[in-house]
């Protein structure tokens, strides 16, 4: 999995790409965030549009992410969910937890 990393109106924009499995790819994350802190709470948009699978440890990762940016006061936010990975929100009860959103641009703007 790779991870771009840029930022809109304040807001940090991780874009995923590839398969999310956890591992090396929660360290990557969890590394992209830290980086993206500033000394104001961390407001994220993950986008998913290039993720093609994801698995429970890849749904660990997310929830490690919303942990992170609700530790500063800030908050997470799905962007470009696509019909696997919503489906495995729905069946986890996930889909509850966090706020999805069709693209970037909307996600961004719900800040």
């Amino acid at each position: 999995m790779q991870i771009s990393r840029t930022s809109r109106d304040g807001v940090a924009v991780l874009r995923l790409d590839g398969d999310a499995l956890g591992g090396p790819d929660g360290s990557a994350l969890h590394d992209a965030l830290h980086e993206a802190r500033g000394d104001d709470p961390l407001n994220v948009v993950v986008d998913l549009g290039g993720v093609r699978h994801m698995n429970s440890s890849g749904l660990g990762m997310l929830i490690g992410a919303l942990t992170t940016a609700r530790g500063t006061g800030g908050d997470l936010r799905l962007a470009a969910v696509g019909p696997r990975i919503r489906s495995l929100l729905d069946v986890t009860q996930l889909a509850s937890v966090f706020k999805s959103f069709d693209d970037v641009d909307a996600a961004v703007a719900s800040f």
